[in-house]
């Protein structure tokens, strides 16, 4: 072990019994100690990478994370002397997996920054790997939701989960669900797609024997039956705005009547939403309640469309394929993969599913080939939306060679961000 100020020998000492995997770094990024949880968790074959670089050992960077295109919590800490945290996908003995890593600063008697303590929590409600179920996604843009639904799922604040239709909603309110303290309890699903204002009323609450015409027993509602567990109402832009007062009772005090009785029920549940609408707009325009939209949005997640994180498409594709696949898995060849990078994918995830499912009928030899995929798949035109237009990936390749700018102006005269437009340059293998 390498020399110590007495006072991180104290703290390497004390940090070998926390159950978290645990390493001491340096200002110059080394690992100077790691405890018992990481070296069973993280090392290889239990030892600790001592003297190796943070960066080196868990994305096999050359350069520290800042350096390359990742968010670096020891800059932040040592400039504001306090803990950060970040998401990272790290390398494991297991693969690739996605970490909550937070860094806290360790001061000297003059409050300069000497040495840092990492601690590692892997995160099990996605992975970065094709697996059987759940999240999985490697991209930005999927990270971000990811840590955001961290921090949500532990707490009892009400999660409003707002994306395109197909990028997943309801298996990120799963993933909240199992990682809160409810996860023991139900998780139960509403669809508030296409109910009528009686046939949400019914379904929500419950109803007495003999409530209406058909009523033949007494049904527990949906709110009842999520007592102790999570309510996730999926759609909720789809409410009835006369059955919105009553649903904004149900969220403010737990209480709720079945129809036609006169009892009170009570149920304690935690609230998980989501709605591909613009609620914010609706509210504006008087279709949704304002009082029902701020108790419902305390942490809104934004999920990110398909076309958002095509670093991902290969890794959903074979996840979807493995998912689907039965015995055998069918495998997509290179060519089938450009194809599907090329295609706008409005449907998301629920839409490359789909066309993965008709293409595996096709591949009796199990590989997926370009004329597996529909006559659609493979059209140079993309689904980037920006200011109404539509771009040609062939004429953002062309433009790339013609014009005489940067890349952030060339990004403006096509009315696109400049990050879309690398996505889009990259989708085609230019740099």
């Amino acid at each position: 072990m390498p020399e110590f100020h007495p006072h991180i020998l104290a703290l390497v000492s004390f940090l070998e019994h926390d159950a978290l995997p645990t390493i001491v770094l340096d200002t110059d990024y080394n690992i100077l100690a790691a405890n018992a949880a990481y070296r069973r968790q993280f090392g290889q074959d239990e030892q600790a990478p001592l003297g190796e670089k943070c960066h080196r050992v868990s994305h096999h960077y050359a350069v520290p994370c800042d350096q390359a295109g990742e968010h670096c919590p020891m800059r932040k800490a040592w400039e504001s002397k306090t803990p950060e945290r970040v998401l990272h996908i790290h390398h494991t003995p297991r693969g690739p997996e996605h970490v909550d890593v937070e860094l806290r600063p360790i001061l000297d008697e003059q409050g300069r920054v000497v040495a840092f303590v990492e601690r590692l929590t892997s995160i099990t409600l996605a992975s970065a790997q094709p697996q059987q179920q759940g999240l999985v996604g490697r991209a930005p843009a999927f990270k971000a939701a990811l840590a955001s639904l961290q921090r949500a799922a532990p707490a009892q604040i009400p999660v409003l989960l707002q994306g395109e239709s197909g990028t997943g909603k309801e298996l990120f309110a799963r993933a909240i669900h199992m990682g809160s303290p409810r996860a023991n309890g139900p998780l139960v699903v509403v669809d508030c797609t296409g109910l009528t204002e009686s046939l949400f009323e019914s379904e929500l609450f419950g109803y007495e024997k003999g409530a209406f015409t058909g009523a033949n027993q007494r049904k527990i509602g949906l709110a009842e039956a999520a007592h102790g567990g999570t309510l996730f109402l999926d759609e909720i832009g789809e409410v009835p705005l006369a059955m919105q007062v009553k649903l904004l009772r149900l969220i403010e005090s737990g209480s709720f009547r079945p129809v036609g009785s006169l009892r009170i029920v009570h149920s304690d549940f935690r609230l998980v939403s989501a709605t591909h609408k613009p609620l914010k707009q609706m509210v504006a325009e008087g279709t949704f309640r304002e009082d029902l939209y701020y108790r419902i949005s305390g942490f809104p997640i934004r999920l990110p469309a398909l076309r958002e994180r095509l670093e991902d498409l290969e890794l959903l594709a074979e996840t979807l394929l493995q998912r689907t696949g039965g015995k055998t898995t069918p495998r997509l060849t290179e060519a089938a993969l450009q194809h599907l990078k090329l295609h706008g994918f409005a449907g998301n995830i629920r839409e490359l599913r789909n066309v993965l499912e008709r293409a595996s009928l096709f591949a009796d030899d199990g590989l997926i080939r370009p004329e597996h995929l529909p006559e659609d798949i493979g059209s140079p035109r993309v689904a980037t939306q920006t200011g109404g237009k539509r771009h040609d990936l062939g004429d953002l390749a062309r433009a790339l060679e013609q014009f005489q700018g940067s890349r952030s102006e060339l990004a403006r005269h096509l009315g696109l961000s400049e990050r879309t437009l690398y996505r889009r340059l990259k989708s085609l293998g230019l740099k």
